[in-house]
This record gives C-alpha cells, structure tokens and sequence, in this order.
C-alpha cells in the first residue's frame, strides 16, 4: 500500500523520548536517591565536590608549543589543565545563533560540510546549501553525508607506529606516541547519523525510489583522507582508501549470530548497511567502530491497518522492546524499499540485522566493514574501548533510550594475542549488563554494582525463551530485562579515562507518561530534565563501583510550579566558580584525552535558551569551561584530537535544523542557503593543547 502523501510528515527522531521498557527493574534514580537523599556536597563547589570522588592524578597545563605550532607531548606539563578564557553567555547572545562562538583564545575553520566530495579531484561537483537544486542519489553517494556525530582521526603513519608497537608487546609512553604519530594527515573517520526529509529531500516523504536513495546515501559513515596544507588549513584530499559507505553497502557478519536464521530473510539477500550510526570508538588495533542508534525509525508497513510482523512471536515481542512502528521516523523508505517493510514476509528479518556495533578499517577500502553481534544488539550509543592490565580489551556501551541499561563485553584473550592470529576480540568474549546497587556510606555519592553475564546458562534468560547465545546477541535487551538490569536515564556515551574509570553520560529523563519519574505531590517534576554524567571503574570482571560526577541544573526552574527545593537531590549541581555562568545541561558526547580533561558536547535545551556546547573539564578538580556554542537548533557532538593535541575536530549536526531562515552555516547568514552539517576544527591561537 502506497500512503497517502499528504500524511507523511518530516522526521521525529523522538523514540529515544519514549520508554519501551515494561520491567519493574529497579530505577537508577531510585538508587541514586539512596545516596543523595542526605548529600550536600554537590550543593557545594565543584572543587571540594571533585576532591571526594577522585583520587589526585598528575594535572598538566597549557603547552608552550614544539616549534612547529604544536603542543607540548603529554607528560611534559604541570600545572592547571584549564587555562583558557571561558566563552560567556554575552559572546554567544551576540552571534544570535547564527554562526559558532568560541573561547577568546581559540579560533575555528570547517571542514567536510554536508556535500564535498570524497574526492576532490573527481567529476562529482560540490553541494554547498542551494535550496533549489539537490545532489542525486548517485552523487550523494560519492560525497560527505548529513547528521555529523561521532567520529576518529587515524593518523597517516599509525599501521607503522602499532606494528612497531606489536613487536614490542605494549603500546610506546603516550609522549613518544605523540611525537612519532602524524599530526597533520590522515583519515578522519565521521558518523552520518540522521537527516530530515524536508532538509535532504526539500519536501515532507520520498516520492519514488529515487527519493529514497538519497536519503539513504545521506546517512551512514564517511572515511575521508583528511591533511593540513602548507597555509595550516586542514583540507579533504584524494585517497584510494577514502569511501563512503550506507545502508546499501555489503556487510561481514561475525558473532555468535553470523550464520543464524535470525538474520535470514526467505528473500535470500545479503547483508547490506549501516544506518543511524550515532557515537563511535576507535580500537587499539586501529580500526573504527560505528554504533547503530535508533534503527527502528527506517522500518514501516504497508499494511492497509498498519500492522506488521506476526512472522515469530519472540520476534513480535522484540518489535515492541526495540520500538518498532508501522510508519518509523517518517523516512517512508519502507513504501519504496521493501528491505524495510515490516509486514513484507520476504524481508521479515531484516531488521534483525540492524543494531549492532560495525567495524571499519579506515585504512583499507577493499574491507567490508563488520557487524560483530558478540557486542549484542541494542540502541547502540557508543562503543568506548578499553585495554585491560591483562592485554585483554573491555567495551562499554549505552542503550540510548529512557529507561535502557549499561552494557560491557570482555574479550575472552589478549587482543594482542587474537590479532596475531588473525582472530578479532570482539566476537570472543562475554556480554554484560549494569545492575547498579548501593555502597556502605549513603553520604559520599557513590556505590557498588555488578556486571550481569548475558548467557542461556543463566535459567532467568532461558525462561524468557532465550536459549542460545544467538537469541541473546539479536534479542539483548530482552535477555537484559530478564536479569533485572538497572534502568536509566538515556545512557549515551561512554569514554575511558586516565585513572581506570569509565565516564558515562545520561542525558535526561522527563518522561512521567512512560512510568519513569512519575509526578507526584512530593516529586513535583520530573526527576531528570537535564541529564548527569557517572563514572565507574571495574574492580574485577563482574564488579564495579559508581560515582556521581556531575548532576545538571534544572533548566527549567524559572517555570511556575517546577521548581523543586535546593534539599532534593535532582535539583542540586555542581556551580563553578563563576556562579553559574558556564552552567550545562544534557550532557551527550564525551571524550577524555590523556591528561585528565573530559571533553562534553551537549543535545538539548542549555540555560539561558544557549545553544548546545562543547564544555571542558578538569577531572582532577571538577573545574569546567564552556569552550564553544553553535549555532541554532543544532547539537555539538563528536570530538577527537590530533595526536600532539594540537587540533581538535567537533561537528554541529542539523544546524537550524535545516531551516536557513534559522541560520545559513556554514555559509554566511543571508544568503539563503540551507544550513549544512560540518566539522569544526578548533585550535589555540598561541599553538598550546587544544582543551588548556
């Protein structure tokens, strides 16, 4: 059935607003509260609040340079790691959200807008934003994507450095990593994760198959061949390796669910895409790991009473726990594609294949990339990957939707050791699931947990009809509720620090509708409008402890009959020094470098009615600084250095959200041109560490 054209509406990206958990499991909040109920730290400065949860690291200052415009290795620095002046909410209420503000001892350029060719020396033409002409699907397909979000930067010479690195048995000191790897070329690897119709199409729905080529040629993940010239501007070059790679590109499949009827359409077609590919992680064997989000939104039926599946009833069950409908997003590919019609029994396990952390080598475009199910298949966040004292590796991920869990896999050897024998970590090791619980001093704002294995031995899972590990790596979520894993409020991403800790960042969680924080006349509102970060840190394979690091400010305090009083623990945060002015919320993207700085970009309503931002902080201290503020309606997100620390990328997805009556970034505002999704390279101007 062909809907009527007239009901297609742009993209509501909204799911991850919506709980489709149905357990009774225990809330993170309702643990959290245990220990914040009587807390006053928080309340505090962010200095003395810090000190109690962190033991001291080595604190690092501004770098004076190298001689060649660079920073100093790390290692070489002591002092403060934040020495830059913080952007404040004058600057960023001048620029009227037309265009990127940033620190004064910063400046920008941008790099791979939405629509520059792979390869600048081929036929393929530029988009730069015209409104009344679009790239076709073909050209689309041969050029930057739409939705920037995470993404990696391989330096050109790191096969070389990690061979060398191979011989030796361990990684070389990160202030000879910084000095040997190439700083000013390479492959920058970036997410492609979503694109409205009405911004990528110029109307409400697809028309015809052509339509849907487009906009899926628009997602995915792009490698592009990245260098700095001779004038110091960072620019897209030629490279055999450099591609592009979609929903249409074929896919390797390894895991317990390689081979599995699960994945087997009666169509017989391959395994083909990636699609909403959200946050990433890198490996230490220098491969690039892209996460699957929200890929329920692209499926639909073409049912005349909108109804789907009815193939398997655990597959049924799935569609509800994963959040399946008849119409998705509204991308209205199912009405063309029939990969992606739910009620289409040739295709009826198509969406078992979409979900999972998928493996790039940047450095060879003759590879498929890989689907590794041994990760599990959730609403995949962020892969954050790391090497344990044993030369094992361990990688945290979020499912990134109210009411979803925190998840490890552990591989089962050395990544050294599986490498060399050709084998990869990530298809053999062992899954688990968060299940966060309390310490022995409710006052100190941290506690204990346990990592959950996902295994068919556990008789809890067995009984959900879980009873193969393949069954369990395509339907995790339902063997994770099976468990009794702790809700929580949108987990996002995760990233390892210097200290052994993982920081993870839960965005918000003001649903009441969904049962997660319901009103009441003792909790007025919603319990988490504005998101907090934790860290934990493993203290064996299935046990860890938490820390509250952050808690956000209630944003919307000012509104009548919201506030809540200082004393309850959701309204408390941590102020910086100034009184609040660098002040935060919705914490999403992370990444922590190797001196002790976590590197936060935001997605949703700032204070103040700020645009999302990109805040630094000092982990050693708790300091933060607001570093950069974009433009419009759009996030801040995906954020990796150069190895000397010299550069540092971020992108700003759906500015204006597509609107040029919003904003025309990167073009300048008055033009008309529909805003694009970029990079934005930052650097100090005196050279120093981008972050001090």
């Amino acid at each position: 059935m062909e809907p009527d054209k007239n009901t297609i509406v742009d993209i509501d990206e909204s799911s991850e607003d919506l709980s489709t958990n149905p357990t009774s499991n225990r809330r993170f909040r309702d643990v959290a509260s245990a220990h914040l109920s009587r807390r006053t730290v928080l309340a505090g400065s962010v200095a003395a609040a810090a000190t109690s949860f962190f033991s001291p690291a080595p604190a690092l200052a501004k770098g004076k340079g190298n001689g060649n415009g660079r920073s100093s290795a790390p290692g070489q620095n002591k002092g403060p790691l934040l020495n830059f002046a913080p952007l404040t909410e004058a600057e960023v209420a001048a620029a009227e959200g037309r265009t990127i503000t940033l620190s004064s001892d910063y400046e920008y350029d941008v790099l791979i807008p939405w629509g520059t060719p792979i390869d600048p020396n081929s036929a393929v033409k530029p988009y730069e934003g015209d409104p009344g002409t679009r790239p076709t699907s073909a050209e689309q397909a041969e050029m930057a994507g739409i939705g920037h979000d995470g993404m990696f930067f391989y330096p050109s010479n790191l096969q070389r450095v990690l061979r060398t690195e191979m011989r030796r048995g361990r990684p070389l000191p990160p202030q000879a990593r910084s000095r040997v790897l190439d700083s000013r070329a390479g492959y920058l690897c970036v997410n492609h994760e979503f694109g409205r119709n009405t911004h990528v199409l110029g109307k409400g729905g697809p028309e015809n198959l052509e339509d849907v080529r487009l906009s899926q040629n628009a997602h995915g993940v792009g490698v592009y061949a990245i260098r700095e010239n001779n004038r110091g501007k960072w620019e897209v070059v030629s490279d055999p390796n450099a591609r592009r790679i979609t929903v249409n590109t074929d896919m390797d499949v390894t895991g317990p669910a390689a081979g599995s009827a699960l994945l087997a359409n009666p169509a017989g077609n391959p395994v083909r895409g990636t699609v909403n590919n959200c946050g990433s992680g890198e490996t230490p064997w220098g491969t690039y790991l892209t996460c699957e989000e929200n890929f329920n939104g692209y499926f639909g039926s073409t049912r005349e009473d909108g109804t789907f599946g009815g193939f398997d009833p655990l597959q049924d069950e799935a569609y509800g726990r994963y959040g399946f409908s008849n119409f998705g997003f509204g991308y209205a590919w199912h009405v063309y594609d029939p990969r992606f019609d739910l009620s289409n029994e040739a295709y009826k396990n198509e969406s078992n294949r979409f979900g999972y952390v998928v493996e790039i080598d940047p450095f060879d475009g003759s590879k498929k990339p890989v689907k590794r199910t041994a990760l599990g298949r959730i609403k995949h966040e962020a892969a954050a990957v790391k090497e344990l004292d044993d030369g094992r590796v361990a990688v945290y991920m979020g499912d990134d939707q109210r009411g979803d869990y925190c998840y490890k896999s552990e591989s089962a050897l050395p990544w050294r050791a599986d490498i060399k024998a050709g084998r990869s970590p990530l298809d053999d090791g062992k899954l688990y699931v968060a299940v966060f619980g309390e310490g022995l001093d409710p006052n100190d704002g941290k506690g204990n947990g346990e990592w959950v294995e996902l295994t068919p031995a556990d008789p809890r899972i067995a009984n959900a009809g879980l009873d193969t590990m393949e069954k369990i790596m395509v339907y995790t979520r339902l063997a994770a509720d099976a468990v009794g894993a702790t809700p929580m409020d949108r987990p996002e991403w995760s990233t390892p620090g210097i200290n052994g800790e993982i920081y993870w960042t839960l965005t918000n969680n003001d649903r009441k509708d969904q049962g997660i924080g319901a009103v009441s006349e003792v909790n007025p509102i919603f319990e988490n409008a504005d998101g907090y970060i934790i860290s934990t840190t493993d203290i064996g394979a299935t046990a860890f402890t938490w820390n509250m690091f952050f808690i956000s400010r209630n944003s919307r305090a000012a509104d009548p009959g919201t506030d809540l009083p200082e004393d309850r623990p959701y309204a408390l945060y941590q102020a910086p020094a100034d009184g609040g002015a660098n002040q935060f919320t919705d914490p999403d993207c992370a990444w922590a470098d190797v001196f002790g700085r976590l590197f936060i970009g935001t997605d949703g309503g700032q204070p103040g009615d700020l645009e999302d931002q990109l805040v630094v902080f000092d982990t050693n201290t708790g300091e933060y600084r607001r570093l950069l503020s974009g433009v419009r309606d759009d996030e801040i997100t995906g954020c990796i250095s150069t190895p000397d620390y010299g550069t540092l990328f971020t992108n700003t997805q759906h500015p204006g959200n597509g609107d040029p009556a919003q904003t025309s970034f990167p073009s300048r505002f008055g033009t008309g041109k529909i805003p694009r999704d970029c990079t934005i390279v930052l650097r100090r101007k005196d050279g120093g560490q981008v972050g001090s």
